[in-house]
């Protein structure tokens, strides 16, 4: 078992790698007065964990920076979801 003085942030390879620079910190992405999910760094990249289902489209991603995943979620709110789409459908008969 690990003691948690092991994991000092300084000795995270992913903290600060020189090959990749420093990580940067987790980010909340807030789309107007809705929170959208966040962003943590992982590897070489952020990956997208929402927290609306209105963007569980994006849940998992992996976007280059967390402003890349906030223009992700931006477009996301720009475009009407599928379900709401077809609810404006007549439903069809049968013949």
């Amino acid at each position: 078992m690990h003691s948690l003085a092991e994991f000092q942030p300084e000795n995270r390879p992913d903290f600060a790698d020189p090959a990749i620079g420093p990580a940067e910190p987790a980010r909340v992405i807030e789309i107007g007065e809705v929170t959208a999910g966040i962003a943590v760094p992982e590897g070489r990249g952020v990956r997208f964990f929402s927290s609306a289902c209105a963007f569980d489209g994006l849940d998992g991603a992996v976007f280059r920076t967390a402003e890349q995943a906030a223009r992700a979620a931006r477009a996301r709110m720009r475009t009407p979801s599928r379900p709401a789409a077809r609810a404006h459908r007549p439903a069809l008969r049968r013949a």
